[in-house]
């Protein structure tokens, strides 16, 4: 298999703590990676690590056989790595659309006097962006909520809000951090069919990271499992669940 992003030896501190010690694996073209390990594991060190907002001391990160260690997380972002929040973080006094279309801000070419006009190019660039970010409305089921103030909305409601603005960065690596945390059972029944929808429709690849092991086990292609930041076990859903690390780690004993 292809392979679409590759961690080198990645080693992350702060101070004297060691978030990431050595980390190394991939996770390859088109499928679902899932990260587990207990709190304070590394995990979402890892993926601040990945967009930018963190930035490692040792090893490096490659996309698209593209070493983007040094870039800022909003040209990582051009270049198709998108992510959502463990906390949302949403403009909550904007509507679920205009949230969506600030999202589309890294793919606007509009310059400041045709945008101010809003004539010509910068109309037909207008109505093109709305069309994409109507599609993602349409296709998350949030036809009803798409002139709502985000802030006004269930929790879960706007856990899927935060999904649709990474969709209009219109990723090739879509990050997912916890997606599923603080939802009911039919939230997170909901938020998996959106996943694997995203996923199947579009060959997308994800990395999530998510406690819900059961939800975890049944989406995921392949398991990278952490503990006080360094890979204990990778492998298939079924060879997570035996390995004998994680178990001690994070499945806990059985019996």
């Amino acid at each position: 298999m292809q392979t679409k992003l590759q961690i080198n030896n990645v080693s992350l501190n702060f101070g004297g703590i060691r978030a990431l010690q050595n980390v190394d694996f991939q996770v390859n073209r088109g499928e679902i990676l899932a990260v587990i390990g207990p709190n304070g594991a590394g995990k979402t060190s890892l993926i601040n690590s990945i967009n930018g907002f963190y930035r490692p001391q040792e090893g490096s990160i490659v996309f698209d056989d593209q070493d983007i260690g040094n870039l800022p997380p909003y040209k990582r972002a051009q270049l198709g790595i998108s992510r959502t929040f463990q906390n949302l973080a949403l403009y909550t006094n904007m509507t679920t659309l205009d949230n969506l279309m600030a999202a589309r801000h890294i793919h606007m070419k509009s310059n400041l006097l045709t945008g101010a006009l809003f004539v010509g190019p910068a109309r037909r660039e207008e109505i093109a962006h709305r069309r994409k970010v109507e599609d993602i409305i349409d296709f998350l089921e949030m036809e009803n909520i798409r002139k709502a103030i985000v802030g006004t909305l269930s929790y879960g409601l706007a856990k899927r809000v935060e999904l649709g603005r990474a969709l209009a960065l219109e990723p090739t690596l879509l990050l997912l951090d916890e997606p599923m945390a603080g939802m009911n059972v039919e939230e997170k029944e909901d938020m998996a069919r959106f996943i694997l929808d995203i996923h199947e429709r579009q060959n997308m690849t994800i990395m999530l990271i998510e406690h819900d092991m059961g939800l975890v086990m049944d989406i995921s292609d392949r398991i990278v499992a952490f503990d006080f930041g360094i890979k204990i076990a990778e492998g298939t859903p079924d060879e997570i669940r035996k390995n004998e690390k994680v178990i001690q780690a994070y499945l806990g004993q059985e019996g």
